[in-house]
């Protein structure tokens, strides 16, 4: 008995943790589905819900042209950052020990280095390599791992797996690319997994990349062209959280399907033990 109602407690923390994180969500879908002109301190009973301001966002905006530019980013983006950042940290994690630390200090210094900083060198280059004005521009820092941060993640993931099934696997004949591939990354799948759902979040919501370096407003990404919609009406508040939330779609499906699917892994994982 106490069993179970621990368990019901449990429960509900989670769905009101759940419910906290969902409330601006929701507070948003509240405001979208609001008829134009209505004001955001009218209850949302008294007024009829209408889907008219995505309607209208279509109308007024190449939307659709936005988000296929971002879908193209972050396609590109993703699985760059998680070759070239787990590369980089299994490589640290096979260093000797004096080595790991150094280069961990060293991608803590990079992690603290301002953003800002950044941008006039990284506009030179672009500028010199003819990446401005063009899709490589946004996807650059993904062939060197995007973030010293992911490349620490994959390092404490690698460094985790015990050194004897990286010589079990070295004595199998297993070069170095196939070990990282047949036995660090599986071992490290929800690394990857997080590493995916952050590099996705971060290049999807990049603003200020494609403000820098795009000039041709077809290339801009959904970021930009929010900015956009927010300069033609800053008091439509309808069509602007109409805006928000077709930005927001696709990240939060995202991160659903993901954890439902790891979640039913680890579900069928114990049964599978269970029956062998």
């Amino acid at each position: 008995m106490l069993n179970r109602n621990r368990r019901y407690a449990l429960v509900l923390l989670r769905l009101a943790v759940a419910a906290l994180f969902l409330a601006p969500l929701l507070w948003a879908m509240g405001a979208a589905l609001r008829p134009a002109g209505v004001p955001l301190a009218a209850p949302f009973l008294s007024v009829t819900p209408t889907l008219d301001s995505f309607a209208r966002l279509f109308r007024v905006l190449p939307v659709g042209r936005f988000t296929l530019n971002s879908l193209r980013v972050v396609v590109l983006a993703v699985p760059l950052t998680l070759i070239t950042a787990s590369w980089a940290g299994y490589a640290m994690a096979r260093l000797p020990r004096p080595s790991q630390r150094r280069w961990v200090l060293v991608s803590l210094l990079v992690l603290m280095v301002p953003a800002i900083a950044l941008w006039p060198a990284r506009f030179l280059v672009y500028s010199r390599l003819g990446l401005t004005d063009s899709i490589g521009a946004l996807i650059a820092p993904a062939f060197m791992g995007s973030s010293p941060f992911f490349v620490l993640m994959f390092y404490r993931a690698f460094r985790r797996i015990p050194p004897a099934i990286y010589d079990a696997a070295r004595i199998d004949g297993a070069g170095v690319l196939e070990t990282w591939r047949r036995v660090a990354l599986p071992i490290a799948r929800p690394t990857a997994f997080a590493v995916a759902i952050l590099t996705f979040i971060f290049y999807w919501g990049d603003f200020l990349s494609p403000l820098l370096y795009l000039s041709d407003a077809r290339d801009y990404t959904l970021p930009v062209g929010l900015e956009l919609l927010e300069q033609l009406g800053r008091t439509d508040y309808s069509l602007l959280m109409a805006g928000a939330l077709w930005a927001t779609l696709l990240p939060v499906v995202l991160i659903v399907v993901i954890v439902s699917t790891m979640a039913l892994k680890e579900r069928q994982n114990p049964q599978k033990e269970q029956n062998s």
